[in-house]
This record gives structure tokens, C-alpha cells and sequence, in this order.
């Protein structure tokens, strides 16, 4: 079967062993939890609410409306016109790899003269712009309802912050049309990438008949409604008379309320200097309402429903090498929401509105004082505390616990983890700190002295899993042990128990799977869904028992995923009683990637799910239609491939494969899969030529290095072999599969004749 994008090597013996675990598992009464309810069935109800607009809410919120206009969300689009464009439009030029593009305007609009869809200059037509500070980007229409956000954006800073000039948003990289980073190209697509968080109800509604966009939404910026749901029902209660008419039943014709800091109230704790909370926050319905944009998220389903968990609509990345660094912090572009989650401020209770002022955006304090809402000054706000002059940037709260980082060449970001600064595990692990980001000409070991000498120990934070995760991604060998005993943590974040579970697919023995196993029972919906991302290494009947449960799961994303993981399981094998769990389970799947038809990836998983069933046709009509979307996109080539292996096309195969690396010639993945299918016709010195170059361009990617090493040993070059097995665990010490043919060539000693 077709793989997402990783492919995991098992050991026959671990299965059986796994196996073993299993059967015992489930056969100790009490174990596991409950199977979660199955979802409610829908049932008649009146008409939902709509859109009225944000003129019917200022009417009655006058002081709401004044504090949103001017903010980050009224402006995040607009029309481009005289009042909204901030960029030099009067002939200013810009190149950039060869190409000079120039700003100009005519009859009264505003016009782009730069390299199109065909690498060939043409004007285009500036019809919106996005975002108005730091930067502000401009967006131009292109056949088939596309907007295309355009890569050269205008920095409004003022001039002495470096600001008032065209830049490009990725000035390291040389980039032609056929670029996948291109302005005119899937990446830079508004409709996918952008709209649902800069407009308010918006639909992408792509039709992929037409291979086109009939993209609506009611209002252009985010307006009221974006946030606190459709208010037609709230405008008919406020307009009634009496407040009476239609009938109160205590919501106010709301949809859901955003109410949580309501009557609540901190006070701080004169021997710790912290505050607590009243009363324990039950819900996160403000903090998931601001996660569905301020989050790296994927969007599963179109009918969110203010209110409704995240994950019934939008799955979050979880703490993935090259968006997070071990230790948590942000490294990609990854927004708020997945740093918050691991804060201690999260756990106590902390919503996104008691520190910013949800309409105006802004902080609730200015500077420091915003965190001395919480923390008392006489304890924080000293240099007992931050031993920094107290008017040097060290003594203020966000340079230590919210270091920032810039994106889009002018937009810094802070992390919002509001971790402990850590040099010494910056000594250790390479991770940042924020004493970095004054003292750059420092190690990291002068700084974690500095900190022992202030404290009198090494400063240790709440979260606790960089070195779990260290390990995961260098190969280490603790890397399965720390990973289950992150998940068995009592008090660690929900996301970084996600992220482990996740992990323990690559890692996963008789020892971690019991771990694994909990943790799909798991309260938090998130861990839930990582560990159902785990659950490929095992053979078909062990993922039913582990994840049929979760077809019922109260949460759609999760219910989503699990029939994603059973895909393969054949329908006569499922017990009469679940299979209709299994079929809306599966149901739900496919219209997650129905919504996102429009996206390479969605079309890989959907070709993915047709091979699982042995639906050959519709899977290459899938990975067909990836390439179509994107003619560079690796995974469709590799699993296209695939599928021509299983349907003895070997010769379809070569040429894709081929083609695919004209597209793509560092694709390593190309490289490995042209290896195997040479291999397969007996060419094996081509297929070392492939191979090799495979493990040229990912030499951390042991699964690529065993292969190599198997192929260079069947070829007689024993000691070459041997080489490439110990490098890749130079890479990755813990890695089970070099691990054990090196033990065996070992037995077998340096004879061809008994090595096995």
C-alpha cells in the first residue's frame, strides 16, 4: 500500500512481539476507557443563523466597532484603491534573478508589469491588498478565479526603520516561473493559502471539474462574525421589543458565547508573586476561536461552526522538526497557537483576551505592564529578578520569556511559550535562548554559567521534552524510551504529547506501545489524533484493534483520521457492527480531501485511498491530477510509481520517475525509488548509481542508506556496504534496522558465501 510520505521499515519479530502485547492488552478487563459516544444524529431544526454584516453589529457595539476599525483584522484585505495601496506605485523597479519588475499605475488603478505564469513580462492588475504593517502584499487575479499573492511585497515601515521599499519574500532563493515558490504558482494561491483567515465567512468553493475558483465570502476583512459566528439570530432578539420575541432561551440569539473571562478575576499570591485563577478555565472556546487562524493548521472540513472544537474542522501541526526546535520554540512560520499550548500560562488558565483587547488587538498594559497584570512587580520587575540594568533591554519580560524571530523578512514574531531562557541545554542540544539575542558574540555556556551563578542551579521550566525530541530526530537510542515516558508525564502539554506519540511510529516496540495505546484514550482530542498518525508500522488486523474505537470518536477530525488509518482494512473483515461507523468515518475522510481537491497533497491521500482498497484507476486518476496541480510534487511520483510496481509497469514507471527528477533532480526520494524499480529489472549497477545519489541528498534518511548498503552488499562490495550502514548510524545511532544488519553481517562474518 501506498504511504502518506514516510516509509517505515519493520522487523518480522518486532510484529510478532507486537502482536503478543496486543492480544494481552485488551485481554486484561478494565484497561481501557469507554469507547467515546458516537456523534449525535442530526435531527429537523430551524434555519441557522446568517451573515448581517458588521453595520448591524456597530449599530448596538459603537465602542467595539470604534476599537476594531484601523486594527490588523479590519485591514487584513481590502479593495486596492488610492486609500488602501502603501506602496510606491509611481514607476519604481524592482529586480530581482534577472527579472526587473515595475510598479505603475494607469487610468486610476494600480498595475504590475513582472514575469507571468510563462516566465514572459506582462502587466498585471493589482486588485487587492493583504495586510497593511509590517509589510503589506498585493494580490493579482489570474484565470480560473485565482487570486495570487505576489512575492514582492512593500515594507510600510517607516524609512528609518529600513522601511518605504519593494522587497522579495525570499531573497536568498533564485526563483523562475517554474518555481513552486513562484508568485503565479499553488504556494502563493489565495484561494488555499490565505483567504479563510483574512476575509470573514469565506467559501473556496473550487470546482474540480473546471479546475476553478467561485470564491465568496461576506465581508472582505475579518469583521465581527469571523469571530463570534453568524448574527442574524442576535440582530432578531436585540430588535424584538421586549427582548422577548422570538423567545429567550438564554443565548441571546448568540451562536456560542465568548465568555470565559466573564466574572473571573486573578489574584496574586503574595509569597509566590504569581496570580491565580478564580475558578478553573472549563473550556477553551476563545482560545480555539482565535486558533483556527493565529495556529499552522490544515483545513479539514468547510462548515466551521463557531464554538465547535478545533479539530472538527482544522487539524494543528504538532512540534515538527523544522516549524518547532526540540525544546518547543518556534522556528518556522508556525503563528501563536502551538506555543501557547505548551506555555505554563495555558495550563493556569490564560486566555488570548487576558492579554490583548480582542477588538483593538492591542495589549491590554503597555510594555511590562501587561504581564504585571499577574506578576507582582515587587518580585518580577527587579533586578533580583532579571539582574539587568532596569532600563536595558534584559529587564524586560518578553525579551527573555518571548523571544522573537522574523518572518517574511520584516515581521518579527514573538514565541509565545513564555518559557525559562535554557543555555544550558542550548550547550547541549544546540536550541536557542533569548540570552542569545543580546549576547551573540557569547556561547551558550557563559550564559548557563551566568544563570548558575544568579540562581544557584540551572534553570529547568515546565516543558521537559527537548531532549525526547532530540533524540527522536537524530536516531538516538533513548529516543523510544523518552518518547513513552513523555506521554506517561502527568503534567506535560497536550501537543507535546501529540508530537510523541507521533514519533513513536518510528520507534515503536512491545516496550512503547502500551504508551502508544493510552494515549489513543487520551482526553485531549490532539493526542488522540497523533497517535492514530502512528499506527502504520503495524499489520492490518492490530491497527483495527488498536483504532476501530476511534471511527466513534466525538471529535470529526479524529474520526477523519482513523478511517484514513483503517483505509486498507477490507470491508468483509470488519465486524457487522462497525461497519457503519466505518463507512461515515470514511465518509467524513473523503470530504476532507474533497474540500481541499485543489491541493497536491489532499490528491496524493486520495490516490493513497483508492490503492488501499485495490482501486487502481481511481488511485492514478488521483496522483494524476497531483502532478496536474503540480508538476513538481514528489510524492505523486513516488507513489504513482508505486502503483505501476504493483500493476507490473515497471517500464511506466522509469519514465515517470524520470520525469519526475527533470522536475525535481535533489529529490532523493526520485533517486531511492528509481534504485528499487532498477533493482527489480536486474540492473543493478544502475541501481547503485540511483541509490547513491539517494543517499547523497538525505544522508540522514536511514531507510534510504539500508537500502543502499543491501544493494552495494548483493553487488560483492562487502567492506562499501559496511561503510554506508555505519554512517547511517553515525546519523542515527538507534536505528533498529542498520542496527540489526550489522549485527547479522557481523555473524555471518566477511565471506559472500554466509553473509545472509
Amino acid at each position: 500500500m501506498p504511504t502518506k510520505y514516510t516509509r517505515f521499515f519493520w522487523l518480522p519479530v518486532g510484529a510478532l512481539a507486537l502482536a503478543v502485547i496486543l492480544a494481552l492488552y485488551w485481554a486484561v478487563p478494565g484497561q481501557r476507557g469507554p469507547a467515546p459516544n458516537p456523534p449525535p444524529s442530526p435531527s429537523a431544526s430551524p434555519a441557522p443563523p446568517g451573515f448581517v454584516g458588521r453595520a448591524a453589529c456597530a449599530a448596538c457595539h459603537a465602542e467595539q466597532d470604534r476599537l476594531w476599525r484601523g486594527s490588523h483584522h479590519d485591514l487584513a484585505m481590502q479593495v486596492a484603491d488610492e486609500q488602501t495601496v502603501l506602496g510606491d506605485f509611481d514607476g519604481a523597479g524592482f529586480t530581482k534573478d534577472g527579472v526587473t519588475s515595475r510598479f505603475f499605475r494607469r487610468d486610476g488603478r494600480f498595475w504590475v508589469n513582472t514575469d507571468g505564469p510563462d516566465g514572459k513580462l506582462a502587466d498585471f492588475e493589482i486588485q487587492y491588498t493583504f495586510g497593511f504593517t509590517p509589510l503589506q502584499q498585493y494580490l493579482v487575479a489570474l484565470p480560473g478565479g485565482r487570486l495570487q499573492a505576489l512575492s514582492i511585497a512593500w515594507d510600510s515601515r517607516p524609512q528609518a526603520q529600513g522601511g518605504q521599499r519593494w522587497f522579495h519574500l525570499y531573497p536568498g532563493e533564485k526563483i523562475d516561473h517554474n518555481d513552486p515558490l513562484h508568485w503565479t504558482r499553488f504556494s502563493q494561491n489565495w484561494n488555499y493559502m490565505c483567504a479563510e483567515c483574512h476575509s470573514t465567512h469565506f467559501q473556496k468553493n473550487y470546482d474540480p471539474a473546471s479546475h476553478g475558483y467561485q470564491s465568496t465570502w461576506s465581508e472582505i476583512d475579518v469583521s465581527c462574525e469571523a469571530c463570534h459566528g453568524p448574527g442574524s439570530r442576535h440582530v432578531a432578539w436585540a430588535g424584538s421589543k421586549d427582548g422577548n420575541n422570538p423567545p429567550d432561551d438564554g443565548t441571546l440569539g448568540l451562536v456560542f458565547h465568548l465568555d470565559e473571562r466573564r466574572g473571573v478575576h486573578w489574584t496574586i499570591d503574595p509569597a509566590t508573586g504569581q496570580a491565580t485563577r478564580s475558578q478553573p478555565r472549563a473550556t477553551a472556546q476563545e482560545i480555539e476561536t482565535c486558533a483556527r487562524c493565529h495556529a499552522r493548521r490544515g483545513q479539514w472540513f468547510a462548515d466551521y461552526r463557531h464554538g465547535q472544537p478545533l479539530l472538527d474542522t482544522h487539524l494543528p501541526v504538532l512540534l515538527q522538526a523544522g516549524l518547532y526546535h526540540p525544546d518547543g520554540q518556534i522556528d518556522g512560520e508556525v503563528y501563536e497557537y502551538g506555543s501557547f499550548l505548551q506555555s505554563r500560562m495555558y495550563r493556569a488558565g490564560v486566555t488570548c483576551g487576558d492579554c490583548h483587547e480582542p477588538h483593538s488587538l492591542k495589549l491590554r498594559a503597555e510594555g511590562d505592564g501587561v504581564c504585571l497584570q499577574c506578576h507582582a512587580a515587587g518580585k518580577y520587575a527587579s533586578t533580583g529578578h532579571h539582574h539587568h540594568r532596569e532600563d536595558s533591554p534584559g529587564a524586560r519580560c518578553v525579551e527573555c520569556h518571548m523571544p522573537a524571530k522574523t518572518y517574511m523578512g520584516v515581521d518579527p514574531r514573538r514565541d509565545h511559550g513564555f518559557r525559562i531562557p535554557r543555555p544550558a541545554l542550548s550547550a547541549k542540544l544546540g536550541t536557542p535562548n533569548a540570552c542569545a539575542n543580546c549576547h551573540e558574540k557569547r556561547p551558550a555556556r557563559w550564559a548557563a554559567d551566568q544563570l548558575r551563578r544568579w540562581y544557584g542551579h540551572d534553570p529547568q521550566g515546565y516543558q521537559a521534552y527537548a531532549e525526547a525530541f532530540s533524540a527522536a530526530r537524530r536516531g538516538g537510542v533513548e529516543a523510544e524510551a523518552g518518547l513513552a515516558a513523555l506521554l506517561a508525564h502527568p503534567d506535560q502539554p497536550a501537543i507535546a504529547k501529540a508530537t510523541a506519540a507521533a514519533e513513536l511510529g518510528r520507534w515503536l516496540s512491545p516496550d512503547s506501545l502500551p504508551s502508544l495505546l493510552d494515549a489513543l484514550d487520551h482526553a485531549d482530542p490532539l493526542v488522540r489524533a497523533g497517535a492514530l498518525q502512528a499506527l502504520e508500522p503495524l499489520p492490518p488486523e492490530q491497527r483495527w484493534q488498536a483504532a476501530h474505537r476511534l471511527l466513534r470518536d466525538p471529535v470529526r477530525g479524529v474520526r477523519a483520521l482513523a478511517a484514513e488509518t483503517l483505509a486498507g482494512i477490507p470491508t468483509d473483515q470488519v465486524p457487522p457492527e462497525d461497519q457503519a461507523a466505518l463507512h461515515a468515518a470514511g465518509a467524513e475522510y473523503l470530504a476532507s480531501l474533497r474540500l481541499n481537491a485543489d491541493e497536491p497533497g489532499a490528491q496524493v491521500n486520495l490516490g493513497n485511498w483508492h490503492a488501499a482498497k485495490g482501486e487502481m484507476a481511481a488511485a492514478e486518476r488521483a496522483y494524476r491530477e497531483a502532478l496536474r496541480l503540480d508538476p513538481g510534487w514528489v510524492p505523486a511520483y513516488v507513489n504513482l510509481a508505486d502503483l505501476y510496481r504493483q500493476t507490473e509497469r515497471d517500464a511506466e514507471g522509469a519514465a515517470l520517475l524520470r520525469e519526475g527528477l527533470l522536475q525535481q533532480p535533489r529529490a532523493a526520494a526520485l533517486h531511492h525509488s528509481l534504485g528499487l524499480l532498477e533493482i527489480r529489472r536486474h540492473d543493478l549497477a544502475a541501481a547503485l548509481v540511483s541509490l547513491k545519489r539517494a543517499v547523497e541528498l538525505a544522508p540522514g534518511d536511514t531507510a534510504v542508506s539500508y537500502v543502499y548498503a543491501m544493494a552495494l552488499d548483493s553487488a560483492g562490495q562487502h567492506r562499501a556496504a559496511e561503510k554506508v550502514v555505519e554512517a547511517g548510524l553515525k546519523q542515527a545511532p538507534g536505528d533498529r534496522a542498520l542496527g540489526q544488519l550489522r549485527s547479522l553481517w557481523k555473524a555471518a562474518g566477511p565471506s559472500s558465501q554466509t553473509r545472509p
